[in-house]
């Protein structure tokens, strides 16, 4: 066996197939992005070189810049709403036991599993102003009700509910798997000292989950940069550009307004934030864990 993976032959066999899918399906449309982001392509036919005139308009392009604050603002949603409800829940499952654990697991991680269209429509349906059940709920209680939830001023709430909601799943799983792989002795152990709920939350099971959490704002803010399909769907980044992210000003750029090469210079920009993101909260966690 020793002398099988010692031969450059099978080393290079093994290695092959994922490097070649990296180069195709990664370097490869990341270089041509690269490319069509200097020249003014439609998509269909021939096209000029334009240097950088792309990267300067998109600058300047005010619908750049808000799909960008609307991205940073799903980031934090997702970090400071999600993600803190996500942990707390995670720590409650660990405390349950038999049957109720695995049912509530299973539940908290349903719409995960939902298709994004249903998705989309079914809060549709709930924001809808003359017939939606969220209407219909503050009618009951003596409201007006009358609220379009994906008008001006509340699409923006609105959107980040649903993204919340339907993200939560993913997040609360891996805080539960990271909560289940601590050591039950140091619970046991607090215990004995005396120590409540709190303090064992606060001195045991944050501290060891620094990691877990360290990935799970990654994803996060990646999340919140590539949001697309349920948007798209939900209110196509309307009413104006109220609820235009990052994602979806670029397809509507590339796809839909025929800018295929300005499309590709957003991409570009769109692949250094999210680089400079993940390098940046790198360097926060390590500066934590020298701390």
């Amino acid at each position: 066996m020793h002398k099988t993976y010692s031969n450059k032959g099978v080393i290079a066999t093994l290695v092959l197939p994922g490097i070649l899918t990296f180069i195709f399906a990664i370097l490869a449309p990341i270089c041509l992005s690269v490319y069509y982001g200097f020249t003014d392509y439609s998509g269909l036919g021939a096209y000029q070189f334009v240097g950088i005139d792309n990267y300067r308009e998109l600058f300047k392009d005010q619908g750049f810049w808000l799909s960008v604050r609307n991205s940073l603002f799903l980031a934090i949603g997702f970090i400071c709403i999600q993600h803190p409800l996500a942990i707390v829940t995670a720590v409650i499952l660990d405390r349950l036991a038999g049957k109720a654990e695995g049912f509530f697991r299973c539940v908290y991680f349903l719409p995960n599993v939902i298709s994004v269209a249903v998705i989309a429509y079914l809060w549709k349906f709930i924001y809808d102003p003359n017939f939606g059940l969220l209407n219909n709920i503050i009618k009951k209680f003596g409201g007006e009700g009358t609220t379009n939830w994906l008008g001006t001023g509340t699409a923006i709430w609105s959107v980040l509910i649903v993204l919340v909601w339907h993200g939560f799943g993913w997040g609360m799983l891996i805080y539960y798997t990271g909560i289940k792989n601590i050591d039950p002795v140091l619970y046991e152990a607090a215990a004995i000292d005396g120590a409540d709920n709190k303090q064992t939350f606060l001195r045991i099971t944050l501290p060891l989950m620094k990691p877990v959490i360290q990935i799970n704002v990654t994803l996060a803010i990646i999340s919140a940069l590539k949001q697309m399909e349920t948007v798209y769907l939900l209110t196509n980044g309307g009413p104006g550009n109220e609820t235009q992210f990052l994602a979806n000003f670029l397809y509507k750029q590339a796809f839909q307004s025929f800018r295929y090469g300005y499309g590709n210079a957003i991409s570009v920009i769109f692949v250094l934030i999210c680089i400079c993101a993940t390098g940046l909260l790198n360097m926060i966690f390590r500066k934590e864990k020298e701390a």
